[in-house]
């Protein structure tokens, strides 16, 4: 359990400690966005395939096991997640790696920046969270446990890193939107416009999702519905 706690660490340490602080901007000026952004890769990369060796080494420990309850829960609501990415993923997005330049002084959010102005991070913590609790053993609550801590966190800290690049643009583009989903929305900021979410990334996502249900007991080694 030691290592997979190390790796955990490890995982959260370079994303929280130096993509989320001002360490990146220090690393960016002195060696160049494009270094920066591939060692970054490499030791996310390293950091991901060190996680997840870890995760598969560890002893099973039982905390309150695999109730029926929460295998139909995440069934139930990994649709969402997956939409959410592939949302986050297929709309023009100032919070995206490459995408800062669509953030204009006329940007207006829309489809799922409606909702939320980091889908993809939220689908990620949506994944984790329903992941955890399906599995309900120590193991599994330290890795996905870190990917729930990543993304959650990873979604305000993301806030703060644009707030430095784009300062009062990107505080007008907060005050429009929320970070936490459907927030905009309950707090009549925003409205959810369904056109504009697009059909095809609804049917994307389920085709996906059935793909990922069908398959899984064959690629993770787990059925869902036992």
């Amino acid at each position: 359990m030691f290592l997979l706690i190390l790796a955990s660490l490890f995982f959260l340490g370079i994303h929280f400690g130096i993509a989320a602080t001002s360490v990146r901007d220090r690393l960016i000026e002195r060696f160049g966005p494009l270094p920066y952004r591939i060692g970054f890769a490499a030791s996310a990369l390293f950091g991901l395939i060190f996680l997840v060796y870890a995760w598969r080494q560890a002893p099973l420990v039982p905390l309150w096991g695999s109730p029926a309850i929460f295998r139909y829960l995440a069934v139930a609501l990994m649709p969402l997640a997956f939409f959410l990415v592939i949302a986050g993923l297929t709309t023009k997005n100032p919070t995206r790696l490459g995408q800062e330049s669509t953030l204009t002084d006329d940007f207006e959010p829309t489809g799922i920046l409606r909702i939320t102005r980091n889908p993809v991070l939220w689908g990620i913590a949506l994944w984790a969270a329903l992941h955890l609790l399906a599995n309900g053993d120590l193991a599994a609550t330290i890795f996905f446990g870190t990917f729930l801590i990543l993304a959650v966190k990873g979604s305000f800290d993301l806030d703060r890193k644009r707030l430095r690049q784009f300062g009062e643009r990107w505080r007008h583009y907060m005050a429009q939107t929320s970070n936490v989903p459907f927030l905009a929305v309950l707090q009549g900021k925003q409205r959810l416009v369904w056109q504009e979410l697009g059909w095809w990334r609804l049917i994307l996502a389920l085709v996906l999702y059935f793909g990922f249900l069908h398959g899984h007991a064959r690629l993770f080694g787990v059925a869902p519905l036992g």
